[in-house]
């Protein structure tokens, strides 16, 4: 790696199981996609740390002079979220919005940058 200039960033890419210097597929741009939270319950350090790993690549790409679209989904519906709605006696969706605001609160008081999209796996038909 001594070899990368030092305004070059490498990355560990899965397919060649090797360290590989980042090259964006469209020249300036670069599209980040985050599995972020299934919302069942307040977020914890576990919960953010991805978040924030993913704020810091941003900015560094950012700062080097990429248009960056940064995308993090949330899972606003699944068994726990079914579950833990019925014992607390409230809405699904209702719950899982509860949740979801303790994230955004979390991320923000961390000065985490709110993802460009924010897609709900409720927003989302099998059929699109």
């Amino acid at each position: 790696m001594s070899s990368l200039k030092r305004s070059s960033l490498a990355l560990y890419d899965t397919a060649t199981r090797s360290v590989r210097e980042f090259v964006p597929i469209k020249k300036g741009e670069v599209s980040i996609y985050l599995c972020g939270a299934t919302v069942q319950a307040e977020p914890h350090i576990g919960h953010i740390r991805s978040g924030v790993n993913f704020d810091i690549l941003r900015r560094w790409l950012t700062a080097s002079g990429l248009q960056v679209t940064f995308i993090r989904n949330v899972t606003d519906i699944d068994d726990k979220i079914l579950h833990k709605a019925i014992h607390e006696e409230m809405e699904w969706w209702a719950l899982a919005m509860k949740y979801e605001r303790a994230f955004s609160n979390a991320y923000a008081a961390l000065n985490v940058l709110p993802p460009t999209y924010e897609p709900r796996a409720t927003g989302t038909s099998l059929n699109d």
